[in-house]
């Protein structure tokens, strides 16, 4: 229960500092409109390859292959956006203010370096899709838990990777070293267990994603149920219902993505300024990032 307060505290701490700083939030809008564009581009040639081959094997190898290239690029999407977030986070928390001309100038020198994390990403998503295909039974339960167990650990390794990449100017093996040294120090063991972000985000998009189908479902029904069937106006009503959900899911999808940002930006920071602090020998205690300093009392 102390995590999910904490984990709440932190996210309104976060929030304050976007509303003190509106930049702070555009990339991860910039990210959802980016994302369902490519999506939705993406999707396009997939369905053209099943509908022409759908059930031969070239269809399949197709239809992988164009797969694998949209889950790459919806990667390098959210990681452009959300490099682009730590690094205003970072510019806020040390200088006061987060400039997005700085923001895109280091997404542009770190492109390459994002690039392969994607690489990274989409590398360990096939390797869970494919252990998720294989048949029942011991063994193949224990290879679809082993890869789920890798995505979960990747997944929270890339959140801080990506930091490093756009703070500190490293590439993704040196990104990676430096997660695994400052864990290994035990830098980042207030991480997951003691400020509850994940639990609080995630009760968040499911409250806002069941009232958006609540309110989406009384207006539809409804519309269709007082006009006696469907008809222009029922039908324009269902419309509008659906926008209302969208409309709920893209908040939640915001404050999902903007808050884990935040996070293990300020999570990041911290690690990095303790390390410093060891390595010149400095006895006094660092002081988390502010946002987190004030849920840690």
């Amino acid at each position: 229960m102390e995590s999910f307060s904490r984990g709440w505290s932190f996210l309104k701490q976060a929030w304050s500092m976007a509303f003190k700083d509106k930049d702070l939030l555009k990339p991860s809008i910039y990210a959802l409109v980016a994302g369902m564009i490519v999506s939705f581009i993406g999707v396009i040639p997939i369905a053209a390859v099943a509908f022409l081959f759908g059930g031969s094997q070239f269809g399949n190898i197709v239809m992988a292959a164009l797969g694998a290239i949209l889950v790459f690029v919806q990667f390098v999407v959210t990681y452009v956006f959300s490099g682009m977030t730590a690094y205003l986070i970072f510019g806020y928390l040390s200088e006061g203010d987060g400039r997005m001309d700085k923001a895109w100038a280091i997404v542009r020198r770190d492109f390459f370096d994002i690039l392969t994390l994607a690489a990274a990403s989409t590398f360990v998503n096939m390797l869970k899709n494919a252990a998720n295909r294989r048949r029942r039974g011991v063994v193949g339960g224990l290879v679809r838990s082993a890869a789920n167990l890798l995505e979960v650990l990747w997944t929270e390794a890339s959140y801080l990777i990506l930091p490093a990449m756009v703070i500190d100017d490293l590439n993704l093996k040196d990104g990676m070293q430096r997660v695994l040294n400052i864990t290994r120090q035990n830098l980042l063991l207030i991480g997951i267990s003691t400020v509850g972000v994940r639990w609080v985000t995630g009760l968040i998009g499911f409250v806002l994603g069941l009232g958006g189908f609540v309110i989406a479902l009384a207006i539809g029904g409804g519309a269709v149920y007082a006009m006696g069937g469907f008809n222009f106006l029922s039908i324009v009503a269902i419309a509008f219902a659906a926008f209302i959900f969208f409309a709920f899911v893209v908040v939640a999808s915001v404050i999902n993505s903007y808050t884990s940002i935040a996070y293990h930006t300020c999570l990041y920071i911290w690690a990095r300024d303790v390390e410093k602090a060891q390595t010149a020998g400095q006895p006094v205690r660092v002081a988390a990032p502010a946002p987190l300093a004030a849920v840690l009392g």
